[in-house]
This record gives structure tokens, C-alpha cells and sequence, in this order.
């Protein structure tokens, strides 16, 4: 069975493992204990999510007062309130719960091995522990093995395990250390006046041969913005960006032919969050991440969708004078990244519910977009960061015109197309775009060469 976590919680192709904590008695002390939860049935995303729920409202956080076994009755009750059947001993199954290390116990029951059984020889168990306790033994009787050694000493995989993010039951997850994935083409649908590329050329009675277009050029994800993020842009109020982004959620809904697109909210704005995703949204993509709103984060987490979040400095008016990166572009990019990351997580957000955005063009001018594009692979791999999904968003951005000398952002295609390559080359997942179908040719083409 697959099982893997990234820090607090994180999914692999089948499963994940946490650091774990269970409600008992008052006076009991508190314990450590990793659990690993696997699926390999149906949705299985879906499974881990509900069994993560379970764990939360039954209290179970980061560490237990219970007992080894009694959190094992827990987590046996779990798996049954979910209906896990045990068809096949060893078989697939819907659900599955394993007490992996408690503390630094050794426990030998008839019902209960713990260390658990097999996991030095299980890539896909060790690799979670390393991230959460690289430096943890494994077994009490030998404290110089380390997780990280015996991780160490396993054979090189064909291709690295892989997470796994949701985007929608329509939509296969992103599966960001895949070698053989596909780039995913994200289509800008501004509904605003005044966006600085295309503000103000969609209308109600165009909308839809528009959606259908970027269908037919390649879209799998279509992404909708109701404020513009132009500097010196002003604001409008939550309810004017509702009223603007809800009826084309709707509409884009009501197309059949968008049944496996999914359909991002481009808003930094908790309220206009949780309207869109009520009318069908399936990601939330925040400029800010999270910090324009101080309810962005937690409505981001009750909701349970996919967010992405984009570094950035300050707001849209302030963001070109926050330019100064004294330790490097890409190490304080990665270093503000993890932190926002930290934030995301500790107000409920499931670690593989992230997709991350380097943020070009925001607090970062002419060259510095370049260095980003050009050390794209390093931030991708750059430690704690490592099997994020990431979005790449530098369609018609003015350091293109500035390089090209071309003036207008809607000519700026072939510039455009020359940076989606070099985003495919270095790694990205999802390339967001306004040029549908030409660059939707260019991802294919890029595809073709990497990603073959």
C-alpha cells in the first residue's frame, strides 16, 4: 500500500502519515505517536482527507495521551465508521490506519507491533518519517539508526515517490514528481475593466464562446479574477468582486463541455473565497497567501479545496518598491515561501492541498524574473519545498516588454511562449496563461521534449 507525509500531513500516489495525538485521561502524559494512513480503493484523496476529519473531531492532533492500544481501538473505530471491509488479508482496502513508532516504546502484541513491522524496507513509509524525524531512531535498541540512515541505505527508485494533489473529482491530481506529467494549462478569464492585459474584453454574451475556446486550445483549469492586481489599481469591495466572479462561475458550470475543467478563483479575499467555491470553484489562488485577509487562511482551510499561494510582498500598490533580496532571489523566495507555507498549515490547511507560485512579476522587476526562471529547479527542490506542485504565471508580465520592446501586453505572445518553455523545462506543473491556444502548442511541445 502506498503511504507518505510531507511534515504534518502529506499524500503520496496512495496514502500518507502524520504525527498523531488522541484525548484520554486528564492526567496522563503526553506522548508522540506516527500514524500512517493509506488507501488504495476508490478516491483515495478523499478517503485519507475524511479519515484525517475523524481524527480531528475525535481529537487526535500531534501528540496522545492514550495508551498504544487504546489508540489503536480508535483508530480501528475509525477505520470501521468509514467501512472498511477486510476482504483479503494483506488486500486492497478503502481505509487503512497504522500505529507506525510511539515514543520511543517497543510494543509486542498479539494485536500491536510497534515499531511497525517493515517499515526499513518501505520507501514509501520512510520517506514521510524523514521529513517529519529524519533524526528519529527507529528502534529503541539500536538509537544510532537514524529514519534518515535507513532511508539512506534503501536503492535508488526508477522515479521518486510522488505527492499527490487534489484539484477535482473531473480533474487528475498533480503528481508533482512524476517525470512523465503533463503541464497543466491554466486560462486567465479576467471579468474586470481594468486588468492591465485584458480588462474589460469579456461581456456576458462572450463568455461562453470564450470558455469554449480555451477548451478547444488546451485548458484543463480556467482561472477567473475579479480585481484587478494592476499597482495603483483601487479596490473594490468584496460584495462588487462576488457579483462579478460568481455569474461566470456559473455560467462556466453550466457548459457541458467544461465537465473535466477545473475552475480557479483568483482572490485574496476570504468572503469572495467562499462564494465562488459555493458555486462551483475547485481551487482557490490567493496573491497574497493569505496575508491580504486575515480570514483568508482559515476559510481557505474550512473550505477543503486546493489553494495555490504566491509569494509576494506588501499589496498590489506597494509590491515594486519590496525588490531588495540581499541573501539571493531564490533563497528568500524559498525562505518567505516556507513560512507562508507554516501559516497555511497551522490553520488547518492540508499540506497536499498546496500549490506554490514564485509570484513573477510581484516585488520582483526585470532581471530578478529571469534569475527565477533560470534557478526555477533549485526553489523547486529547495528543502521543505520539495514535491509541491507549482504554477508559473508570467503571461504578457512587463519584463517581457521590457526585454522584447514590445509595448503592448496583448502582442507580447512570442515572449510569452519563450518563458512558458523555460517554466515546463524547469518544472512547472501548471503554466497560467491568456494566450490559450498558442501556448497550449507550446506546452505540448515543451511536454514532448521533457516530459516525455
Amino acid at each position: 500500500m502506498d503511504q507518505s507525509a510531507q511534515r504534518n500531513h502529506g499524500c503520496s500516489s496512495g496514502g500518507c502519515a502524520c504525527s498523531a495525538a488522541a484525548a484520554g485521561p486528564a492526567s496522563s502524559p503526553k506522548r508522540n505517536a506516527y500514524i500512517a494512513l493509506g488507501s488504495n480503493l476508490g478516491d483515495r484523496v478523499a478517503m485519507i482527507e475524511q479519515a484525517c476529519k475523524e481524527l480531528d473531531t475525535r481529537g487526535i492532533k500531534v501528540e496522545t495521551d492514550l495508551e498504544p492500544l487504546p489508540l489503536l481501538d480508535q483508530l480501528q473505530d475509525i477505520e470501521k465508521s468509514m467501512g472498511r471491509k477486510k476482504l483479503i488479508d494483506k488486500g486492497p482496502r478503502n481505509i487503512d490506519l497504522d500505529v507506525l513508532l510511539y515514543e520511543n516504546e517497543s510494543v509486542d502484541h498479539e494485536r500491536l507491533k510497534i515499531p511497525h513491522i517493515g517499515i526499513p524496507e518501505r520507501d514509501f513509509v520512510l520517506r514521510p518519517l524523514a521529513e517529519l524525524i529524519p533524526t528519529k531512531a527507529i528502534y529503541p535498541d539500536r538509537p544510532w539508526r537514524l529514519v534518515q540512515d535507513f532511508l539512506n541505505d534503501l536503492p535508488p527508485s526508477k522515479e521518486p515517490l510522488s505527492t499527490m494533489t487534489p484539484i477535482c473529482s473531473s480533474v487528475k491530481p498533480l503528481t508533482a514528481l512524476k517525470a512523465t506529467r503533463k503541464t497543466q494549462v491554466m486560462a486567465i478569464l479576467n471579468v474586470t475593466p481594468d486588468s492591465f492585459s485584458d480588462g474589460g474584453v469579456h461581456t456576458p454574451d462572450s463568455l461562453r464562446d470564450t470558455v469554449l475556446a480555451f477548451i478547444r486550445g488546451g485548458a484543463t483549469m480556467i482561472d477567473i479574477g475579479g480585481q484587478s492586481s494592476s499597482p495603483g489599481t483601487p479596490d473594490i469591495t468584496a460584495e462588487e468582486e462576488i457579483s462579478r466572479v460568481v455569474p461566470v462561475i456559473e455560467l462556466i458550470r453550466s457548459i457541458p463541455e467544461t465537465h473535466e475543467v477545473a475552475i480557479s478563483v483568483d482572490t485574496y479575499r476570504a468572503d469572495v473565497a467562499e462564494a465562488a467555491v459555493k458555486a462551483g470553484a475547485d481551487i482557490v489562488n490567493d496573491i497574497s497567501a493569505g496575508q491580504l485577509d486575515p480570514r483568508m487562511l482559515s476559510t481557505m482551510a474550512q473550505l477543503g479545496k486546493t489553494v495555490c499561494l504566491m509569494h509576494m510582498r506588501g499589496n498590489p500598490g506597494t509590491m515594486s518598491k519590496l525588490n531588495d533580496y540581499p541573501d539571493g532571489i531564490v533563497p528568500t523566495i524559498a525562505r518567505e515561501l516556507l513560512e507562508r507555507v507554516a501559516e497555511a498549515e497551522a490553520a488547518g490547511i492540508r499540506r497536499w492541498r498546496i500549490i506554490l507560485d514564485p509570484g513573477l512579476g510581484f516585488a520582483k522587476v526585470g532581471e530578478q524574473n529571469l534569475h527565477v526562471l533560470r534557478h526555477f529547479d533549485e526553489l523547486r527542490s529547495w528543502p521543505g519545498l520539495e514535491g509541491f506542485p507549482w504554477l508559473l504565471g508570467s503571461s504578457r508580465k512587463s519584463f517581457i516588454g521590457k526585454i522584447t520592446g514590445v509595448p503592448q501586453p496583448m502582442d507580447r505572445i512570442f515572449g510569452t511562449a519563450t518563458t512558458v518553455a523555460a517554466a515546463v523545462q524547469g518544472g512547472a506543473d501548471i503554466v497560467r496563461v491568456h494566450d490559450v491556444t498558442e501556448m497550449g502548442q507550446v506546452v505540448k511541445m515543451a511536454d514532448a521534449i521533457w516530459r516525455y
